[in-house]
Protein backbone atom coordinates (compact mmCIF):
# COMPACT_ATOMS: atom_id res chain seq x y z
CA UNK A 1 0.00 0.00 0.00
CA UNK A 2 1.20 3.48 -0.83
CA UNK A 3 1.73 5.75 2.18
CA UNK A 4 3.39 9.11 2.84
CA UNK A 5 4.33 11.02 5.97
CA UNK A 6 2.51 14.28 6.73
CA UNK A 7 4.70 16.26 9.16
CA UNK A 8 7.20 18.74 7.68
CA UNK A 9 10.74 18.64 9.11
CA UNK A 10 14.41 18.67 8.14
CA UNK A 11 17.32 17.02 9.91
CA UNK A 12 21.02 17.64 9.21
CA UNK A 13 23.68 15.05 9.97
CA UNK A 14 27.47 14.94 9.74
CA UNK A 15 29.94 17.60 8.70
CA UNK A 16 29.10 21.20 7.74
CA UNK A 17 27.71 21.54 4.25
CA UNK A 18 26.20 24.09 1.97
CA UNK A 19 22.67 24.07 0.59
CA UNK A 20 22.18 20.79 -1.19
CA UNK A 21 19.12 21.32 -3.38
CA UNK A 22 20.00 22.20 -6.93
CA UNK A 23 17.04 23.45 -8.92
CA UNK A 24 13.27 23.20 -8.55
CA UNK A 25 11.44 20.08 -7.42
CA UNK A 26 10.61 17.40 -9.96
CA UNK A 27 7.18 15.75 -9.99
CA UNK A 28 6.54 12.02 -10.21
CA UNK A 29 4.07 11.48 -13.06
CA UNK A 30 1.42 8.75 -12.80
CA UNK A 31 1.48 8.10 -16.55
CA UNK A 32 4.61 6.06 -17.24
CA UNK A 33 5.27 5.16 -13.58
CA UNK A 34 4.94 1.56 -12.43
CA UNK A 35 6.35 -1.03 -10.06
CA UNK A 36 5.96 -4.53 -11.45
CA UNK A 37 7.57 -7.94 -11.23
CA UNK A 38 7.85 -11.19 -9.36
CA UNK A 39 10.48 -13.36 -7.67
CA UNK A 40 12.52 -13.50 -10.91
CA UNK A 41 12.82 -9.76 -11.60
CA UNK A 42 11.23 -6.57 -10.34
CA UNK A 43 11.30 -3.27 -12.22
CA UNK A 44 10.57 0.24 -10.98
CA UNK A 45 9.82 2.79 -13.69
CA UNK A 46 9.35 6.32 -12.39
CA UNK A 47 8.38 9.07 -14.82
CA UNK A 48 9.56 12.51 -13.68
CA UNK A 49 8.81 16.00 -14.91
CA UNK A 50 12.55 16.69 -15.12
CA UNK A 51 15.86 14.91 -14.61
CA UNK A 52 17.26 14.84 -11.08
CA UNK A 53 20.24 13.06 -9.46
CA UNK A 54 19.39 9.87 -7.58
CA UNK A 55 21.16 7.25 -5.47
CA UNK A 56 20.27 3.68 -4.45
CA UNK A 57 21.18 1.52 -1.45
CA UNK A 58 19.74 -1.39 0.55
CA UNK A 59 18.89 -1.95 4.22
CA UNK A 60 18.06 -4.94 6.43
CA UNK A 61 15.58 -5.66 9.24
CA UNK A 62 13.38 -5.43 7.26
CA UNK A 63 14.90 -5.88 3.81
CA UNK A 64 14.50 -2.63 1.89
CA UNK A 65 15.69 -0.90 -1.25
CA UNK A 66 16.07 2.86 -0.79
CA UNK A 67 16.04 5.30 -3.71
CA UNK A 68 16.92 8.91 -2.90
CA UNK A 69 16.09 11.65 -5.40
CA UNK A 70 17.14 15.27 -5.48
CA UNK A 71 13.73 16.69 -4.48
CA UNK A 72 10.77 14.85 -6.00
CA UNK A 73 7.09 15.33 -5.27
CA UNK A 74 5.51 11.84 -5.20
CA UNK A 75 1.94 12.97 -4.40
CA UNK A 76 0.49 12.26 -7.87
CA UNK A 77 1.34 8.53 -7.82
CA UNK A 78 -1.84 6.41 -7.57
CA UNK A 79 -2.78 4.09 -4.72
CA UNK A 80 -2.32 1.02 -6.94
CA UNK A 81 1.21 2.04 -7.97
CA UNK A 82 2.74 -1.08 -6.39
CA UNK A 83 2.13 -4.14 -8.54
CA UNK A 84 5.25 -6.10 -7.61
CA UNK A 85 4.70 -9.35 -5.78
CA UNK A 86 7.95 -9.23 -3.79
CA UNK A 87 7.47 -5.59 -2.69
CA UNK A 88 5.24 -5.66 0.40
CA UNK A 89 5.18 -1.90 0.93
CA UNK A 90 6.17 1.38 -0.72
CA UNK A 91 6.85 4.41 1.49
CA UNK A 92 7.71 7.92 0.32
CA UNK A 93 8.98 10.95 2.16
CA UNK A 94 12.13 12.96 2.80
CA UNK A 95 15.71 11.73 3.15
CA UNK A 96 18.19 12.63 5.89
CA UNK A 97 20.01 14.97 3.49
CA UNK A 98 18.23 18.33 3.10
CA UNK A 99 16.80 18.77 -0.37
CA UNK A 100 16.48 15.04 -1.07
CA UNK A 101 13.33 12.90 -1.30
CA UNK A 102 13.17 9.18 -0.55
CA UNK A 103 11.27 6.14 -1.81
CA UNK A 104 11.57 2.93 0.24
CA UNK A 105 10.63 -0.49 -1.17
CA UNK A 106 10.14 -3.12 1.55
CA UNK A 107 10.93 -6.61 0.22
CA UNK A 108 9.50 -10.00 1.12
CA UNK A 109 12.47 -11.71 -0.55
CA UNK A 110 16.11 -10.60 -0.97
CA UNK A 111 16.48 -8.64 -4.22
CA UNK A 112 19.53 -6.61 -5.19
CA UNK A 113 19.72 -3.58 -7.52
CA UNK A 114 21.27 -4.57 -10.83
CA UNK A 115 20.58 -1.70 -13.23
CA UNK A 116 19.78 1.95 -12.49
CA UNK A 117 19.29 4.21 -15.49
CA UNK A 118 17.75 7.51 -16.50
CA UNK A 119 16.49 8.51 -19.94
CA UNK A 120 15.60 12.11 -20.81
CA UNK A 121 12.76 12.83 -23.24
CA UNK A 122 13.99 14.98 -26.14
CA UNK A 123 10.67 16.79 -26.49
CA UNK A 124 9.25 17.32 -23.00
CA UNK A 125 12.49 17.41 -20.99
CA UNK A 126 10.97 14.80 -18.67
CA UNK A 127 12.92 11.81 -17.42
CA UNK A 128 12.31 8.10 -16.87
CA UNK A 129 14.20 6.41 -14.03
CA UNK A 130 14.43 2.62 -14.32
CA UNK A 131 15.60 0.41 -11.46
CA UNK A 132 15.83 -3.35 -11.96
CA UNK A 133 16.05 -5.72 -8.98
CA UNK A 134 17.24 -9.33 -9.31
CA UNK A 135 17.07 -12.21 -6.82
CA UNK A 136 19.98 -12.82 -4.48
CA UNK A 137 20.59 -14.84 -1.31
CA UNK A 138 20.10 -13.40 2.16
CA UNK A 139 23.80 -13.55 3.05
CA UNK A 140 24.81 -11.54 -0.03
CA UNK A 141 21.99 -9.04 0.51
CA UNK A 142 22.94 -8.54 4.17
CA UNK A 143 26.65 -8.11 3.40
CA UNK A 144 25.92 -5.35 0.86
CA UNK A 145 23.27 -3.55 2.91
CA UNK A 146 23.71 -0.29 4.78
CA UNK A 147 23.37 3.43 4.10
CA UNK A 148 26.33 5.18 2.44
CA UNK A 149 28.66 6.99 4.86
CA UNK A 150 27.14 10.23 6.11
CA UNK A 151 23.54 9.20 5.42
CA UNK A 152 20.80 8.14 7.82
CA UNK A 153 18.26 5.44 7.05
CA UNK A 154 15.35 7.45 8.51
CA UNK A 155 12.38 8.24 6.29
CA UNK A 156 11.48 11.87 6.95
CA UNK A 157 8.30 13.75 6.07
CA UNK A 158 7.83 15.27 2.64
CA UNK A 159 9.17 18.78 2.14
CA UNK A 160 7.02 20.77 -0.25
CA UNK A 161 9.53 23.38 -1.40
CA UNK A 162 13.25 23.04 -1.98
CA UNK A 163 15.54 25.77 -0.68
CA UNK A 164 17.23 27.68 -3.52
CA UNK A 165 20.77 26.95 -4.53
CA UNK A 166 23.36 29.31 -3.10
CA UNK A 167 25.26 31.01 -5.93
CA UNK A 168 28.50 30.32 -4.04
CA UNK A 169 27.86 26.56 -4.00
CA UNK A 170 30.55 24.69 -5.94
CA UNK A 171 29.15 21.35 -7.09
CA UNK A 172 31.37 18.40 -7.98
CA UNK A 173 29.90 15.28 -9.59
CA UNK A 174 31.99 12.26 -8.58
CA UNK A 175 31.58 9.33 -10.93
CA UNK A 176 32.73 5.98 -9.46
CA UNK A 177 33.42 3.91 -12.57
CA UNK A 178 31.65 0.64 -13.42
CA UNK A 179 29.29 -1.08 -10.94
CA UNK A 180 26.63 -3.79 -10.88
CA UNK A 181 26.86 -6.10 -13.89
CA UNK A 182 30.06 -4.25 -14.89
CA UNK A 183 32.68 -4.88 -12.16
CA UNK A 184 35.50 -3.25 -14.12
CA UNK A 185 39.02 -4.56 -13.62
CA UNK A 186 39.41 -7.71 -11.51
CA UNK A 187 42.59 -8.75 -9.73
CA UNK A 188 43.31 -11.07 -6.81
CA UNK A 189 39.67 -11.18 -5.77
CA UNK A 190 39.21 -7.39 -5.86
CA UNK A 191 36.98 -5.51 -8.29
CA UNK A 192 37.59 -2.01 -9.56
CA UNK A 193 33.91 -1.12 -9.02
CA UNK A 194 33.98 -1.94 -5.28
CA UNK A 195 37.34 -0.32 -4.54
CA UNK A 196 36.47 2.85 -6.43
CA UNK A 197 33.07 3.15 -4.73
CA UNK A 198 34.75 3.06 -1.31
CA UNK A 199 37.28 5.66 -2.45
CA UNK A 200 34.53 7.88 -3.89
CA UNK A 201 32.42 7.78 -0.73
CA UNK A 202 35.40 8.80 1.38
CA UNK A 203 36.34 11.52 -1.10
CA UNK A 204 32.82 12.92 -0.91
CA UNK A 205 33.08 13.29 2.87
CA UNK A 206 36.53 14.90 2.66
CA UNK A 207 35.24 17.45 0.17
CA UNK A 208 32.09 18.20 2.14
CA UNK A 209 34.04 18.72 5.35
CA UNK A 210 35.77 21.70 3.75
CA UNK A 211 32.41 23.51 3.86
CA UNK A 212 33.16 24.82 0.36
CA UNK A 213 32.19 21.92 -1.91
CA UNK A 214 28.92 20.08 -2.42
CA UNK A 215 29.25 16.58 -3.88
CA UNK A 216 26.83 14.45 -5.85
CA UNK A 217 27.67 10.91 -7.02
CA UNK A 218 26.54 9.09 -10.14
CA UNK A 219 26.18 5.91 -8.08
CA UNK A 220 26.24 5.25 -4.35
CA UNK A 221 25.82 1.46 -4.47
CA UNK A 222 26.99 -1.52 -6.50
CA UNK A 223 24.66 -0.83 -9.43
CA UNK A 224 25.13 -0.43 -13.15
CA UNK A 225 24.58 3.14 -14.35
CA UNK A 226 24.79 3.58 -18.15
CA UNK A 227 27.37 6.10 -19.34
CA UNK A 228 24.82 8.55 -20.82
CA UNK A 229 22.94 8.50 -17.52
CA UNK A 230 26.09 9.52 -15.63
CA UNK A 231 26.37 12.66 -17.75
CA UNK A 232 22.64 13.33 -17.44
CA UNK A 233 22.92 13.17 -13.65
CA UNK A 234 25.77 15.68 -13.69
CA UNK A 235 23.74 18.02 -15.85
CA UNK A 236 20.69 17.62 -13.61
CA UNK A 237 22.83 18.50 -10.57
CA UNK A 238 24.15 21.60 -12.37
CA UNK A 239 27.65 20.29 -11.73
CA UNK A 240 30.55 22.72 -11.98
CA UNK A 241 33.05 19.89 -12.38
CA UNK A 242 32.86 16.18 -13.29
CA UNK A 243 35.47 13.72 -11.97
CA UNK A 244 35.29 10.09 -13.11
CA UNK A 245 37.29 7.69 -10.92
CA UNK A 246 38.87 4.43 -12.09
CA UNK A 247 41.59 1.92 -11.19
CA UNK A 248 42.36 -0.16 -14.25
CA UNK A 249 44.38 -3.34 -14.76
CA UNK A 250 46.67 -4.32 -17.61
CA UNK A 251 46.86 -7.84 -19.02
CA UNK A 252 50.33 -7.17 -20.37
CA UNK A 253 53.12 -4.77 -19.49
CA UNK A 254 53.61 -2.72 -16.37
CA UNK A 255 52.00 0.51 -15.29
CA UNK A 256 51.89 2.24 -11.94
CA UNK A 257 50.74 5.54 -10.51
CA UNK A 258 47.93 8.00 -11.18
CA UNK A 259 46.91 9.26 -14.62
CA UNK A 260 44.57 12.15 -15.47
CA UNK A 261 42.69 12.11 -18.78
CA UNK A 262 40.88 14.85 -20.68
CA UNK A 263 38.97 14.56 -23.96
CA UNK A 264 41.24 14.55 -26.99
CA UNK A 265 40.71 17.01 -29.83
CA UNK A 266 39.97 14.19 -32.27
CA UNK A 267 37.45 12.65 -29.91
CA UNK A 268 35.96 16.08 -29.34
CA UNK A 269 35.11 16.48 -33.03
CA UNK A 270 33.61 12.99 -33.20
CA UNK A 271 31.70 13.52 -29.95
CA UNK A 272 30.13 16.73 -31.24
CA UNK A 273 28.84 14.99 -34.36
CA UNK A 274 27.53 12.00 -32.41
CA UNK A 275 25.83 14.14 -29.78
CA UNK A 276 24.14 16.31 -32.39
CA UNK A 277 22.92 13.32 -34.40
CA UNK A 278 21.99 10.80 -31.71
CA UNK A 279 21.50 12.41 -28.32
CA UNK A 280 18.28 13.81 -26.87
CA UNK A 281 18.07 17.53 -27.64
CA UNK A 282 16.82 18.19 -24.11
CA UNK A 283 19.97 16.64 -22.68
CA UNK A 284 22.82 18.29 -24.60
CA UNK A 285 23.60 21.63 -22.97
CA UNK A 286 22.64 22.75 -19.50
CA UNK A 287 20.19 25.64 -19.62
CA UNK A 288 19.89 25.67 -23.43
CA UNK A 289 16.80 24.34 -25.22
CA UNK A 290 17.98 22.65 -28.42
CA UNK A 291 14.76 20.75 -29.05
CA UNK A 292 13.93 22.84 -32.13
CA UNK A 293 17.39 22.88 -33.70
CA UNK A 294 18.78 20.78 -36.52
CA UNK A 295 22.05 18.82 -36.36
CA UNK A 296 24.21 21.61 -37.78
CA UNK A 297 22.94 24.26 -35.38
CA UNK A 298 23.22 21.90 -32.41
CA UNK A 299 26.79 21.00 -33.41
CA UNK A 300 27.78 24.68 -33.63
CA UNK A 301 26.34 25.40 -30.18
CA UNK A 302 28.09 22.34 -28.72
CA UNK A 303 31.39 23.44 -30.28
CA UNK A 304 30.97 26.94 -28.85
CA UNK A 305 30.36 25.50 -25.40
CA UNK A 306 33.38 23.22 -25.67
CA UNK A 307 35.62 26.17 -26.67
CA UNK A 308 35.13 27.35 -23.09
CA UNK A 309 34.98 24.06 -21.19
CA UNK A 310 37.85 22.17 -22.89
CA UNK A 311 40.61 24.56 -21.71
CA UNK A 312 39.06 24.55 -18.24
CA UNK A 313 39.16 20.74 -18.17
CA UNK A 314 42.82 20.78 -19.16
CA UNK A 315 43.60 23.43 -16.54
CA UNK A 316 42.04 21.34 -13.79
CA UNK A 317 43.85 18.22 -15.01
CA UNK A 318 47.19 20.05 -14.81
CA UNK A 319 46.44 21.32 -11.29
CA UNK A 320 45.35 17.84 -10.22
CA UNK A 321 48.59 16.24 -11.47
CA UNK A 322 50.60 18.90 -9.65
CA UNK A 323 48.63 18.36 -6.43
CA UNK A 324 49.17 14.59 -6.54
CA UNK A 325 52.89 15.06 -7.18
CA UNK A 326 53.22 17.65 -4.40
CA UNK A 327 51.53 15.27 -1.95
CA UNK A 328 54.27 12.73 -2.70
CA UNK A 329 52.05 10.13 -4.36
CA UNK A 330 53.08 8.09 -7.36
CA UNK A 331 52.24 9.33 -10.83
CA UNK A 332 52.29 7.33 -14.03
CA UNK A 333 55.30 7.90 -16.30
CA UNK A 334 52.89 9.90 -18.50
CA UNK A 335 50.48 11.38 -15.94
CA UNK A 336 48.59 13.62 -18.39
CA UNK A 337 46.83 11.91 -21.24
CA UNK A 338 43.84 12.27 -23.56
CA UNK A 339 41.16 9.82 -24.60
CA UNK A 340 37.70 9.33 -26.06
CA UNK A 341 35.97 8.30 -22.84
CA UNK A 342 32.18 8.73 -23.09
CA UNK A 343 31.89 10.43 -19.70
CA UNK A 344 34.20 13.22 -20.90
CA UNK A 345 32.15 14.11 -23.97
CA UNK A 346 29.70 16.54 -22.35
CA UNK A 347 30.33 20.07 -23.62
CA UNK A 348 28.75 22.15 -20.87
CA UNK A 349 30.98 21.42 -17.85
CA UNK A 350 34.67 20.62 -17.34
CA UNK A 351 35.39 16.91 -16.93
CA UNK A 352 38.38 14.67 -16.23
CA UNK A 353 38.92 10.95 -15.74
CA UNK A 354 41.34 10.01 -12.95
CA UNK A 355 42.96 6.59 -12.81
CA UNK A 356 44.12 6.51 -9.19
CA UNK A 357 46.28 3.47 -9.90
CA UNK A 358 46.42 0.04 -11.55
CA UNK A 359 45.05 -3.07 -9.87
CA UNK A 360 47.47 -5.18 -11.90
CA UNK A 361 50.37 -3.66 -9.97
CA UNK A 362 50.88 -4.92 -6.43
CA UNK A 363 52.01 -1.55 -5.12
CA UNK A 364 48.98 0.30 -6.44
CA UNK A 365 46.54 -2.35 -5.21
CA UNK A 366 48.07 -2.22 -1.74
CA UNK A 367 47.86 1.57 -1.78
CA UNK A 368 44.19 1.58 -2.78
CA UNK A 369 43.43 -0.75 0.14
CA UNK A 370 45.37 1.45 2.58
CA UNK A 371 43.17 4.08 4.34
CA UNK A 372 46.18 6.35 4.91
CA UNK A 373 47.13 6.34 1.22
CA UNK A 374 43.53 6.97 0.24
CA UNK A 375 43.37 9.89 2.66
CA UNK A 376 46.46 11.46 1.06
CA UNK A 377 45.05 11.01 -2.46
CA UNK A 378 41.66 12.37 -1.40
CA UNK A 379 43.31 15.39 0.18
CA UNK A 380 45.26 16.01 -3.04
CA UNK A 381 42.11 15.83 -5.16
CA UNK A 382 40.19 18.10 -2.79
CA UNK A 383 43.03 20.64 -2.71
CA UNK A 384 43.16 20.62 -6.49
CA UNK A 385 39.41 21.23 -6.74
CA UNK A 386 39.59 24.21 -4.38
CA UNK A 387 42.66 25.69 -6.10
CA UNK A 388 41.16 25.26 -9.56
CA UNK A 389 37.74 26.62 -8.57
CA UNK A 390 39.37 29.79 -7.24
CA UNK A 391 41.52 30.25 -10.34
CA UNK A 392 38.59 29.43 -12.62
CA UNK A 393 36.34 31.96 -10.88
CA UNK A 394 39.03 34.63 -11.21
CA UNK A 395 39.31 33.90 -14.94
CA UNK A 396 35.55 33.98 -15.53
CA UNK A 397 35.52 37.73 -16.14
CA UNK A 398 38.20 37.40 -18.82
CA UNK A 399 36.30 34.58 -20.52
CA UNK A 400 33.15 36.71 -20.71
CA UNK A 401 35.14 39.47 -22.43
Amino acid sequence: MLRAALIIALLCFGAPSVAQTLGASARALPDGSSLTGNSRETTLELALSQAVPFRVFTLVEPMRVVIDFRQVDFSALPEDFNGAGVVSDVAMGGASSPGWSRMVLTLSEPMSPRIAAMEVDNITGGALVTLTLAPTDLETFTAAAGPPPGLDAVLLPVVAEAPPRNDDTFVVMIDPGHGGVDPGALHNGFSEADLILTFARELREVMRRTGRIEVVMTRDADIFVPLPTRVTLARAAEADLFISLHADALAEGRAQGATVYTLSDEASDAATAALAEQHDRADLLQGVDLSGTDDEVAAVLIDLARIETAPRSRAFADILVQAIETTGLDLHAHPRSEGAFSVLKAADFPAVLLEIGFLSEGGDLENIQDPRWRAHMQAAITGAVIAWSQADAAAEGLRRQ
